[in-house]
């Protein structure tokens, strides 16, 4: 086990120790108050916290001394939970030694930040940057940190309620010259915290890409750092007491950076930081104004109007939240340009390509490039749902499985495959929607060239089988029949011809040449159609050797109608009996309320059909289409086939 980790292990085993120990010293008050109660389960709740993703942390980085940092953070609250904790049940039941730990403890509070500075230095890697500079900030913050809480345990200036009985039982030194110390003590700390904000500014200009995004996710988190001291600070100025200013700058050091810091670590690029970070600044700035405007009215209010004051500051405060409420887009447009360059670069070269397109000088299609170059994302891809579809495909037709939706009217018409901001994708739908219907009328003349291809080559094949026909059977027939006749008529007055069998024999062929044409004519149009589409999808039943159950919905339809409606049907029992190894099929033709046919026949067989690949799947949605109709066909390996064909009708 490395080092940093055996530190994190033994941070969080003394951590454990002192939360018990809270737990064992509040129970012993005789009295035990609510804000007691809340300081402890807060405490106990915020060490486990830190402590439990230090540990995390070490466990996936055990090299790297970010973990015990944040195992460090973890013990903080507990520690001083546990002194203020047992300096105030001594108030009800003396315990040993009371005055002197509430002497100690006087300037522990500055460990609250420590962690964090240290982290400053340390983070990413667990290393202090190469240089001097680093190195005395790193001495400064280790020594001027007990000096400072030396020097207030030796600060002989009375306690406040409810400790003012409380003595000061360790040596002290005379105030003025506490305070001529401990003054520069806190100036200095505050060049320390300047300083390491220094550290983290070189490490960021000189890191890389991955090592900037973490630097970027953790100074998020160490914003709680100045931000809880200005807190405290303002809370004391003008509040003097405790109040829940100080409670949330706590919360965010103890619970906000340690979260920061291991979503830095493990997983930096999990969202968008500098979405993230615009947000967050933006609302900072607008809460900062709100506390400023409450801090100058809670001190003008307070002199002039004394106690009562507190009524009239909430009520200023929230006047100005209204007003302030119409200028936070044009703050957030502000902060957006300093903190997310990349959504308003790419916003803007959105609406600069839906100029040009407007103005003919450039096409939609170029939108997935002008995103790539805007956001700096070279793999983006831009897919697009067409009209009937399920599955997004990018221009060259290729699946782009998953990404950010683009909406229009609340429905999805294409996905970004990339790092892009919602903001983004949302500018884009109109761009997104004129690129899908390009693209679908596209492939619209594509399949009508294919279609119009295809069908002429079928009129040309159906026209040489139907001229081989002919000449082979009946009209050879007919034409032997033809001859016969006029060989009786040259002989008919001889007698030498057998007249009698001569007709006889053309009779027979003529009844043969008819059947041929009526099989001809059949091969057309079935014969069973002459009764209706009904008698037809009987006739299929009969003549399938599988269970197939059929239902007709509707009134009487035109011809054309019914030959296409059966064709489909036809066809797609053929392919599920041939091909599909179904057992089961189910017909339901019906008519719909917008003066259409629906055709729909499901099999049960082992699905996988595909328009490109099958002949007679491609001669149907010719079929369908020349009636100005549409064929889908939904057929998952192994899931069955549905063919849905939806024509035209007068019913």
């Amino acid at each position: 086990m490395s080092w940093p980790r055996r530190l994190s292990s033994a941070t969080a085993s003394l951590t454990a120790v002192v939360s018990v120990a809270c737990c064992a010293v509040t129970a012993a008050a005789p009295d035990v108050s609510a804000g007691l109660v809340f300081a402890l389960v807060s405490a106990v709740f915020a060490g486990a916290f830190a402590t439990g993703l230090g540990l995390f942390v070490s466990r996936r980085r055990p090299a790297n001394l970010v973990g015990f940092l944040l195992t460090f953070i973890g013990l903080v609250p507990p520690v001083q939970t546990l002194l203020d904790s047992y300096a105030e049940v001594s108030l009800s039941r003396p315990l040993p030694g009371a005055e002197a730990v509430h002497q100690l403890a006087a300037g522990l509070w500055t460990l609250w930040y420590v962690p964090v500075l240290l982290l400053m230095l340390f983070f990413p890697g667990g290393r202090l940057p190469p240089g001097r500079f680093p190195r005395l900030v790193l001495y400064g913050v280790l020594t001027v940190t007990p000096a400072f809480i030396l020097l207030a345990a030796l600060d002989p200036t009375a306690y406040d309620p409810p400790f003012e009985e409380f003595g000061h039982p360790l040596p002290t030194l005379p105030t003025p010259v506490v305070w001529l110390l401990v003054l520069p003590l806190l100036v200095l700390f505050m060049a320390l915290l300047i300083a390491s904000a220094l550290v983290m500014r070189h490490r960021y200009r000189t890191g890389g890409p991955v090592e900037r995004a973490q630097l970027k996710w953790f100074a998020l988190g160490a914003l709680a750092l100045p931000g809880t001291l200005l807190l405290c600070w303002v809370n004391y100025l003008l509040l003097g007491e405790l109040t829940a200013l100080i409670w949330v700058g706590l919360a965010a050091l103890a619970i906000g950076v340690p979260s920061l810091t291991a979503l830095a670590i493990l997983r930096h690029d999990l969202y968008d930081v500098d979405r993230t970070t615009s947000a967050i600044v933006t609302w900072g700035l607008l809460s900062a104004g709100l506390l400023a405007v409450y801090s100058a009215v809670s001190f003008t209010g307070g002199l002039a109007l004394g106690r009562g004051h507190a009524v009239v500051s909430a009520g200023v405060t929230a006047l100005v939240a209204i007003v302030l409420v119409p200028a936070k887009n044009r703050l957030r447009r502000s902060v957006d340009r300093r903190f997310y360059p990349v959504r308003e670069r790419a916003l803007a070269a959105v609406a600069a390509l839906e100029r040009e397109v407007h103005a003919g000088r450039a096409r939609p299609e170029q939108l997935e490039e002008v995103l790539r170059d805007a956001l700096c994302q070279p793999g983006l891809r831009v897919g697009f749902l067409l009209p009937g579809g399920t599955t997004f495909n990018d221009m060259s037709g290729s699946p782009v499985a998953q990404g950010l939706e683009v909406r229009l009217a609340g429905r999805p018409i294409g996905i970004l495959d990339g790092p892009c901001p919602r903001e983004v994708a949302d500018a884009s739908a109109l761009l997104v929607e004129t690129v899908r219907l390009r693209l679908e009328l596209r492939q619209a003349l594509g399949e009508t060239e294919a279609s119009r291809g295809r069908l002429l080559r079928t009129g040309y094949r159906e026209r040489r089988r139907l001229e081989r026909d002919l000449h082979d059977g009946a009209q050879s027939r007919l034409v032997s029949l033809g001859m016969a006749l006029r060989l009786a008529q040259r002989h008919l007055d001889d007698g030498s011809v057998d007249v009698d069998q001569l007709l006889d024999q053309a009779v027979a062929e003529l009844g043969t040449a008819v059947a041929e044409l009526r099989e001809l004519a059949h091969g057309l149009r079935p014969s069973s159609l002459d009764d209706g589409l009904g008698p037809a999808l009987e006739s299929l039943t009969l003549r399938a050797p599988v269970r197939l159950d059929w239902r007709l919905e509707g009134h009487v339809l035109a011809d054309d109608v019914a030959t296409t409606a059966y064709y489909v049907a036809s066809e797609a029992v053929t392919n599920a009996v041939k091909h599909a190894n179904a057992t089961s099929i189910g017909v339901v033709v019906g008519t719909g309320g917008d003066g259409t046919l629906h055709v729909s026949v499901e099999d049960d067989g082992r699905g996988g059909a595909d328009l490109q690949r099958g002949s007679g799947l491609a001669g149907l949605k010719d079929r369908v289409a020349a009636l100005g109709g549409v064929l889908h066909i939904t057929s998952g390996p192994g899931q069955g086939t549905t063919v849905r064909a939806v024509l035209p009708c007068a019913s």
